[in-house]
């Protein structure tokens, strides 16, 4: 029989997002996908991760492992720290998202730029980065860079300005770092708008690598 799997969504288009990649990395898999997007609103507007909120996102890994999930993927980076401390609380693996790009990253470099347009994004990737170099035994520098302004100017439909900020964002860490992580995979668009002269480091992204550690993870 077919593994079940969960996705925990905040965004709502992302479950397009994983079905898709989910055929292409676990296409025998039997998926189903939850979204609350409060969860994400109420991190932003109260520019941290609450209690609450970790205990609503407790309760949804059990909602996930009572419908048969036999593996959870989190696909919100704002939410890591949730899912570290309730993972022990269900009796499947529970992997988040961002988890095999942290991991790439302190293999590629000893100086990792972390680029994010949300504080509460920013935080728990960059802290996520340097547990991975912990656990790799690695001395990495972290180089965090908030873009400032780009989630207000893209909530407001403006991308325009969203992809500037970010691209002026990647170009001036691109002078500091060996690699770059995305905090956000909505940000890869804009990496693909940049020259090859200024693509000077790699740019890691979230969705396809965690896909692949996700199948790793099922075998």
């Amino acid at each position: 029989m077919a593994k079940r799997v969960a996705f925990i969504h905040t965004v709502a288009g992302l479950a397009a997002t994983f079905k898709t990649l989910s055929e292409e990395f676990i296409p025998s898999a039997d998926c189903f996908h939850m979204v609350d997007e409060s969860l994400l609103q109420n991190t932003i507007r109260a520019n941290k991760l609450s209690r609450a909120t970790m205990r609503r996102l407790a309760g949804m890994l059990a909602s996930a492992q009572e419908a048969g999930a036999e593996v959870v993927m989190v696909t919100c980076s704002s939410l890591g720290p949730a899912v570290e401390a309730a993972r022990a609380l269900v009796d499947i693996p529970v992997l988040r998202v961002d988890q095999a790009m942290a991991r790439q990253a302190v293999q590629m470099g000893a100086r990792v730029g972390v680029a994010a347009t949300l504080r509460t994004t920013l935080e728990p990737t960059t802290e996520l980065v340097k547990a991975q170099a912990r656990a790799a035994g690695k001395d990495v520098e972290v180089i965090p860079r908030l873009c400032e302004g780009a989630f207000e100017a893209v909530m407001t439909g403006d991308t325009a300005t969203h992809d500037r900020i970010v691209s002026e964002g990647l170009r001036d860490l691109m002078d500091q770092c060996d690699v770059i992580v995305l905090a956000q995979a909505s940000m890869a668009r804009v990496v693909d708008g940049l020259s090859e002269d200024e693509r000077r480091v790699p740019v890691l992204s979230s969705p396809r690598l965690g896909m692949a550690d996700l199948a790793d993870a099922m075998q």
